[in-house]
């Protein structure tokens, strides 16, 4: 892993892109590495804008903002148009595949996150938790224990088997790529 790595989870306001941030920070710290994370909203509660941003480092983290990340979540259309030009060179952007491919030089993975927590879940409401296992599978940068702890502690009671559910076939998602 690089010594900084920088993710942006960006979609609409509802999608639990805030919670998925945290866990992610949360894995990294529980991995023993440092980590930030920061977020923004658009005016309207649901359906507006939301990103979350993830900063990891095995180092001090001395600038806790996203500049250039190595990873872009884009759930929604708006949020791939809005950020999909400011990445690393080596960047990846990962897609639902609700979400029109853009015109863009950067490596897109493109996978049915959304639908695969509707269908195969049964509740939509966990496709940030799938999202957080895509992203672990296709980056590395948390393990695999860690993330699981992290969600287990973070996601409400009761819940814990489903979004367990989510996060392994946000895996398995990444396995059929290969």
């Amino acid at each position: 892993m690089e010594e900084r790595v920088e993710i942006r989870l960006s979609g609409s306001g509802g999608q639990g892109l805030i919670l998925a941030g945290i866990i992610l920070a949360e894995a990294a710290i529980l991995d023993g590495k440092n980590a930030v994370q920061s977020q923004s909203y658009g005016p309207e509660a649901r359906g507006g804008a939301s990103r979350a941003e993830v900063v990891i480092s095995n180092d001090e983290i001395d600038y806790p903002k996203v500049t250039k990340p190595q990873v872009i979540l884009a759930l929604t259309n708006e949020a791939l148009n809005k950020f999909k030009d400011n990445l690393a060179p080596d960047g990846i952007i990962i897609i639902d595949s609700s979400v029109k491919k853009a015109d863009t030089p950067y490596k897109i993975v493109q996978l049915p996150i959304i639908e695969t927590a509707r269908d195969r879940i049964g509740r939509s409401m966990v496709a940030n938790i799938v999202a957080v296992g895509v992203i672990t599978a296709l980056t590395k940068v948390v393990s695999r224990e860690a993330v699981e702890r992290a969600i287990l502690k973070r996601v409400p009671k009761g819940t814990e088997e489903l979004n367990k559910k989510a996060l392994y076939a946000g895996y398995e998602l990444v396995n059929q790529l290969t």
